[in-house]
């Protein structure tokens, strides 16, 4: 029987390479429901493409739009967020692929699990903000939450049929598009060059926190709550040619490894299919082709968002929450050309400071933490 999948976020990177998966899968996977923030012209394409039951776009002012453009098609037309918290919870979706950007994912997540969804995760952020009520509420409904991102897909393939512990795990990460610059150099880059990734094609947001290694610093963070690590269990190294998805050392000093080419349909076919592999035509590796592998150590006093997302970690609670909202608003401020590369270090270590953290949160804390957060930011940006 076909799996059925909901797909949050299906007009961003994640999203249509998604689709591109379930499309050369046709015979294991179909497409269940569809939603876009804003995107509506390509949401409209893909639902007339793939003929899901449902779409939802989260900004209701395009709503007519998406109506009209589908009204001769047997496809459900929803807009507005309340439709897309509560549309992952319909009986006919097997899977829920969660690829929306920053906190906005955290609620359909939710949603989904306690609707007993699987959860296939490609939105980092909704462990960053609440990893601890999102891995117990998925303990509680008894929900497997497989992630998608590389990194954590390495780690999960990793442990797959173990029974050692894990000593620690190892993320890799490319370095982005200004590793080994100096502080000096980037004081002056542009939103134009950090958007020049060297290995991977992503969103804007994402892209911009993979130049300050911000992106990284999430993954530790979600990695802590997917494994169920400690911060010194995590390590962090940089891995240009990004062959090595991630690694895991085991308590007899062995090391495991996930390799593969740079393609995120990889994880996403994985996630899908799991616990099953499924054979594919992907362009296979050669370890020919990379003769070297190289790795090295971050450089923290040039790229201090890693710090902070360690320092984030550590302090827990809400703090990761506070951490999130102020880097999604610094990062839009330095898109927009308000503040400078290190202007967005800045605000966050500065929200960091002021926003006070609750060890111990409800759902409601870390509802009033990121508002707080946001609030604060934005006020230093001005």
């Amino acid at each position: 029987m076909k799996k059925r999948i909901a797909i949050l976020g299906s007009t961003g990177s994640i999203g249509t390479q998604a689709l591109d998966v379930i499309g050369r899968f046709s015979d294991a996977f179909e497409v269940e429901v569809l939603t876009a923030h804003n995107n509506v012209q390509l949401l409209i394409e893909q639902a007339i493409l793939y003929q899901p039951n449902a779409v939802v776009i989260a900004n209701d002012k395009n709503y007519p739009v998406l109506s009209e453009a589908l009204k001769n098609y047997p496809i459900k037309v929803y807009a507005g967020h309340r439709a897309l918290e509560q549309i992952v919870s319909i009986e006919s979706i097997d899977i829920v692929l969660a690829a929306m950007v920053g906190y906005s994912g955290l609620m359909p997540t939710l949603n989904a699990i306690k609707a007993g969804k699987t959860i296939a995760l490609a939105n980092k952020e909704t462990l960053v903000v609440a990893g601890e009520l999102v891995t117990r509420l998925a303990l509680e409904n008894k929900v497997p939450v497989i992630p998608v991102d590389s990194e954590h897909s390495a780690i999960f393939q990793c442990l797959v049929g173990e029974h050692g512990e894990a000593e620690k795990v190892i993320l890799t990460a490319s370095g982005g598009p200004f590793r080994g610059k100096s502080r000096r150099y980037l004081e002056n880059v542009t939103k134009t060059e950090a958007l020049r990734h060297p290995t991977w094609s992503m969103g804007a947001k994402i892209t911009i926190d993979s130049a300050t290694l911000m992106n990284k610093g999430l993954e530790v963070i979600e990695a802590k709550w997917l494994f169920g690590l400690q911060p010194g269990q995590i390590e962090v190294v940089i891995h240009p040619q990004s062959i090595l998805h991630s690694m895991v050392q085991f308590e007899d000093g062995s090391i495991k490894a996930q390799m593969g080419l740079p393609d995120m349909k990889l994880p996403i076919l994985y996630a899908f299919s799991y616990p099953e592999r499924i054979k594919s035509n992907f362009t296979r590796f050669s370890f020919t082709d990379y003769p070297e592998l190289n790795f090295e150590a971050p450089d923290l006093d040039s790229f201090p968002n890693l710090f902070l997302a360690y320092q984030a970690l550590k302090t827990g609670g809400t703090m990761p929450c506070v951490m999130n909202a102020s880097n999604e608003i610094a990062v839009e401020a330095f898109l927009d050309g308000r503040i400078g590369f290190y202007g967005m270090s800045s605000v966050i270590e500065k929200t960091m400071d002021r926003i006070a953290h609750i060890e111990v949160p409800d759902l409601s804390d870390y509802r009033d933490a990121d508002r707080e957060a946001r609030l604060f930011a934005e006020s230093l940006i001005g």
